[in-house]
């Protein structure tokens, strides 16, 4: 075994394998861009290299400077993670020839599974079934629209380069063909440097499962069974499971053994994926399943293979890139229990799941038996719009699939982050899911689902009181009120005639602002009007950040996240941000109607809008391209362009105006002067 590894990520995973290689007496070499100096897996590691300024291309993607850092370092061994150069095969190629050790498979089997296409092909050839499609070289859209034609829609357009649902596109109808291969060419010329696609039948009922195999240099090869997937929002995992519900022995036999066959097809070493699309419109058989690609790395719903295996599979890969053989053979395997994994992101579900930056203020995880937290910040740490936002992986693993189940709904119910969106109450909202719930899943759950699964609900009206006291100083201070205090030092709103009364202001997410009045009653009683009616709020205490007030006789305890201009309320599972209203910021503020401001930080791809041009309503004038996604921005209304504002190839960061209409009218009114 090698002593000194080189860790070639950052994040989530990067702290992940440093773990387990300090478990393993092995001395871990970070690397870090700009952006990451802070960091925590920075922090965690015997030793960091800087290697670029923030954006990827710049940096983590760079594997001359990855190699020389591990020269410089003395690492005998460079661990990937998943993402960046994992599945690069030059960059593997660059590393043997350093002299050093990649850990995870050699450059000829990522290639053989690299490109879509050709893995397609390879697997068939091995007797592993693979789902109906054109997937040759012929590029021509014409061509490929016939080919969608004689497939049968709905086809889905894939990037063959891709991964991770970028470049992917469900095309219902022939008449938006080519706008879809269009958005998947660019999106996959942007994340791997490769626009060539492939067509491919879409299973109208389809389940995502995926058999985690693994391999090593002496010719070994196993299966560590299957993980469902298909919950998934615009092809991106979101919860992940393992074993999958439904699953018979005979279907785990069969999607195993072919799993192993891919695998020795490539005399892959390592830890890799075989994914598979299964028509579950007749529950689980073992003729429904077809190979969609292999991941030649690790992945990121690992976790859940662990906690039902118990094994660790960075070890693992550690272990077989030193040469040694598996331990095990597949009559050796065996899993216990049911685990899910839920993928914590700074995004906003209501919006379209757009990615969010933001700094975060506050952030804690529950703990306990069966709770593990992957995460690689910390509480003050910013998410930028340079890498993907997720924040954290919770994983949960119980004796069965209901107790798992259950388990995961009150871990994230604990989970408090402000400072970003985030996705926490969507995916509290889904792992209630009926259909989750009894295992009823399919890649377009969620699709189906998504306006009640992404509904924001309103803060109940002791919220906003409780909102109201933060902001206006009531709870600022950490005291316990009880019978015997002072009086004097109690009345904090004190008045010589009448009672204290104070106005709160917030945002009340349309561009206007809500007030709620607050009334110091004294010995910590207020009265207050959040609304309709009027609260008779008591604190019991206030302990810090914890505030346990009374409502007509009921107790109960809520949490509090302060930033400068806005307070966050966690409780009963849901949190609730309360942004200060500024009188100031909205001075300048002009029509949302008239105007396309960007979503968030990202770069303009495509612009297909020009100035003094007309518009309709819903029509796409802009494609910005966020975190390695593409957002499509269309026009609030009917119009004329007033001012184009941007450029492809402008990066804009959030909120800035991108485009403009002239005001509605206007166009009339000069026509007739």
């Amino acid at each position: 075994m090698f002593t000194n590894l080189l860790i070639a990520n950052r994040g989530e995973i990067a702290c992940r394998v440093t773990r387990t290689a300090k478990r393993l007496g092995i001395r871990t070499v970070a690397v870090f861009s700009d952006a990451d100096r802070n960091a925590l897996h920075v922090e965690m590691a015997d030793e960091a290299v800087h290697i670029g300024p923030a954006p990827v291309g710049e940096s983590y993607l760079k594997g001359e400077r990855i190699i020389a850092a591990a020269r410089r370092t003395g690492a005998e061994a460079i661990h990937p993670g998943y993402g960046f150069l994992s599945e690069n095969p030059d960059f593997v190629a660059a590393v043997e020839v350093a002299g050093l050790i990649f850990v995870g498979p050699s450059a000829s089997a990522i290639r053989a599974m690299g490109l879509k296409d050709a893995a397609k092909k390879l697997m068939h050839d091995a007797g592993v079934p693979v789902v109906p499609g054109y997937h040759g070289e012929e590029q021509n859209p014409d061509f490929l629209a016939g080919e969608a034609e004689q497939i049968g829609y709905p086809v889905l357009i894939k990037a063959r380069a891709g991964g991770g649902g970028k470049g992917m596109r469900r095309v219902d109808d022939p008449g938006e063909f080519r706008a879809a291969l269009e958005g998947a060419r660019r999106e996959g010329d942007a994340s791997f440097g490769d626009p060539h696609c492939l067509i491919e039948k879409y299973v109208e009922k389809p389940r995502h499962i995926e058999i985690q195999v693994f391999g090593d240099s002496h010719g070994n090869a196993v299966h560590l069974f299957e993980r469902d997937c298909s919950l998934q929002r615009r092809h991106q995992k979101v919860i992940e499971e393992a074993p999958a519900p439904g699953m018979t022995p005979e279907m785990r036999a069969a999607m195993g053994e072919a799993a192993v066959r891919a695998a020795k097809a490539i005399g892959y070493a390592g830890a890799g994926t075989i994914e598979f699309i299964v028509d579950a419109s007749d529950g689980l058989r073992p003729d429904r399943f077809w190979f969609m690609e292999m991941n030649t790395r690790l992945q990121v719903e690992h976790p859940v293979t662990e906690a039902i295996t118990g094994l660790d599979l960075v070890e693992l890969q550690l272990r077989v890139a030193a040469g040694e053989a598996l331990p095990f053979n597949q009559d050796d395997l065996a899993f216990s229990g049911h685990a899910f994994e839920a993928r914590i992101y700074a995004e906003d579900a209501g919006r379209g799941f757009l990615p969010a930056t933001g700094t975060l203020t506050h952030l804690s995880f529950p703990a306990g038996e069966g709770v593990r937290i992957d995460t690689g910040v910390c509480a003050g740490d910013r998410i930028t719009p340079h890498y993907d936002p997720m924040i954290a992986k919770l994983i949960v693993h119980g004796p069965d699939r209901a107790s798992a189940l259950g388990l995961l709904r009150r871990a994230l119910a604990e989970t408090r982050i402000a400072g970003s969106v985030t996705n926490v109450a969507f995916l509290g909202r889904l792992a209630a899911h009926e259909g989750f719930a009894g295992g009823d899943v399919d890649t377009g759950l969620i699709g189906r689902d998504q306006e009640a699964l992404t509904a924001i609900a309103p803060a109940p009206p002791e919220i906003v009181a409780i909102a109201a006291l933060a902001q206006l100083g009531h709870l600022a201070e950490p005291v316990v009120i009880t019978a015997g205090d002072d009086p004097w030092a109690r009345l904090r709103g004190f008045r010589n005639w009448g009672v204290a009364r104070q106005m709160a202001r917030f945002e009340n997410g349309e561009g206007g602002r809500r007030d709620v009045a607050v009334a110091d009653r004294g010995d910590g009683r207020f009265a207050v009007d959040a609304g309709e009616t009027t609260l008779n709020l008591d604190l019991v205490a206030v302990e810090g950040d914890a505030v346990r007030p009374s409502l007509d006789g009921r107790i109960f305890e809520v949490t509090l996240a302060r930033e400068p201009e806005a307070v966050t309320v966690f409780a009963n599972g849901a949190a609730h941000r309360f942004a200060r209203w500024s009188a100031s910021a909205h001075a300048e503020e002009g029509a949302g109607g008239d105007s396309i401001a960007a979503p968030m930080p990202g770069l303009v791809k495509l612009v297909s809008a020009k100035a003094g041009g007309a518009v309709t309503k819903g029509e796409a004038l802009i494609v910005l391209e966020a975190m390695k996604m593409e957002h499509t921005l269309k026009s609030p209304r009917d119009g004329t362009i007033a001012e184009l504002l941007v450029s492809p190839g402008d990066q804009v960061e959030d909120g800035a105006l991108l485009l403009a209409l002239e005001p509605e009218g206007q166009a009339a009114e000069g026509a007739g002067e």
